[in-house]
């Protein structure tokens, strides 16, 4: 028997632990080298762990929501095994040597207890039901969140649990409590879930934006006509030639980085009592995924075209989608741009993005009436709000900055004159 081990991959420096998901495999199939086993969510991505070599999967020794930490074992692989062999159970080993035989109740309860996905476990606890009480639509039989909630739905009660008499004790007139029942939810179903790593984290980062920064907000409206028309103009070249359609998106870089180069400070942080003004451009763009949000780095935005912006911003977004952005993609910014427009949003005050300093919010463009020399016309409007810490920027700077955004998209020609 030859056995390679298969390790938790090195995570950054600020990441200390992070959590198994679901195993791809059982223990005793086959697998090839390079196959993905498992990913594992940090508070910032998910990363992929392949096979090291190829064989049977022979041992699991960190299941479905176990807490590890770098270079931590979690599999072995048997290079010489035959898929279908019996493979020890996940992290049977020490608890075998702690105690020397196990009671049939207590194996079948461990047995019962891996068939319950991790979410299903925390609401089989919740409303005190045991695995064996609910009956498994997943795979293999396992319970999901959807079971227990049916089940809780139904009336399903928890066994109440026996009583224990201690050796000696007289057995009469023992109080009886009863086992509390479990909620019946009828027709207002509630669903408890832990919150992910990387939701988690969000939270925590956007707390300590709110508790460490003086946020302020400043709006102003654009009208888009310009751009559009640009944009219409060009787009069928423009195709031809990248393979990429024009967005908004690569305009509002534009416009993002043609300010920050006019009032460097909305491009600086803050480092205890130093500011710190970065000479390059590093815009975050605020991206939405199934598993939260998170905001990759557009490096060195100055340097890049329309198409390279573009083209960058889909991949970034498939990535996204697909739980494949990386740590460095995502590590670093110094200017953060949130498109809630994508889902219709009129107005809002984002929330910077530390330790940056300022941050633009562009939203949807629709048509509304404005006033131009002195008569009532309809303009494509977008509304943009930036919102800054005031510790470091003062009112003037935000406007100002502001202002040259929307004097960039009004006349884009000013883009490539840097007017």
């Amino acid at each position: 028997m030859a056995i390679v081990e298969v390790k938790v991959p090195q995570l950054s420096e600020s990441v200390a632990e992070a959590t198994m998901l679901t195993w791809k495999k059982k223990a005793g199939e086959a697998v090839t080298a390079d196959e993905i086993l498992i990913e594992i969510e940090t508070d910032k991505v998910v990363l992929e762990v392949p096979a090291p070599a190829s064989g049977v999967l022979a041992e699991i020794v960190q299941g479905d929501g176990a807490t590890v930490a770098a270079d931590q074992l979690i599999a072995r692989i048997d290079t010489e095994g035959k898929a279908g062999a019996a493979a020890p159970a996940a992290a049977a080993a020490p608890a075998a040597a702690a105690a020397p035989a196990a009671a049939p109740a207590a194996a079948a309860s461990a047995s019962k207890a891996d068939v319950a996905m991790p979410a299903a476990a925390k609401l089989l606890a919740d409303n005190g039901l045991s695995v064996g009480a609910v009956t498994g639509t997943g795979k293999d039989g396992r319970v999901t969140k959807g079971d227990v909630l049916g089940a809780v739905a139904a009336g399903v009660k928890p066994a109440a649990a026996p009583s224990v008499i201690p050796t000696g004790a007289p057995t009469k007139s023992l109080p009886q409590v009863a086992a509390p029942a479990a909620p019946n939810l009828g027709d207002r179903p509630e669903q408890r879930v832990p919150m992910s790593r990387l939701r988690a984290r969000v939270a925590e980062r956007l707390l300590q934006s709110q508790s460490t920064n003086a946020i302020l907000t400043t709006f102003n409206e654009v009208n888009m006509a310009p751009v559009m028309e640009m944009r219409k103009k060009f787009q069928d070249a423009f195709t031809k030639e990248h393979g990429v359609k024009i967005g908004f998106m690569s305009f509002f870089v534009k416009a993002a980085v043609h300010a920050l180069k006019k009032y460097p400070v909305l491009n600086a942080s803050v480092d205890g009592n130093d500011i710190v003004y970065h000479g390059y451009f590093d815009i975050g763009i605020a991206v939405g995924s199934p598993r939260g949000l998170v905001v990759p780095i557009l490096r060195n935005a100055d340097q890049m075209s329309f198409a390279d912006i573009e083209k960058k911003i889909a991949e970034f977004g498939q990535k996204a989608k697909d739980g494949k952005l990386g740590i460095e993609e995502m590590t670093g910014g110094t200017f953060s741009i949130s498109n809630g427009g994508t889902f219709g949003s009129m107005l809002s005050t984002p929330i910077i993005n530390p330790p940056q300093s300022a941050i633009l919010g562009v939203h949807a463009t629709k048509d509304r009436a404005v006033v131009e020399n002195g008569q009532v016309v309809v303009r494509p409007i977008n509304y943009l709000a930036m919102s800054y810490d005031h510790r470091i920027i003062d009112g003037r700077e935000a406007v100002l900055g502001l202002v040259a955004m929307k004097e960039a998209l009004e006349d884009p020609s000013r883009l490539l004159f840097d007017i």
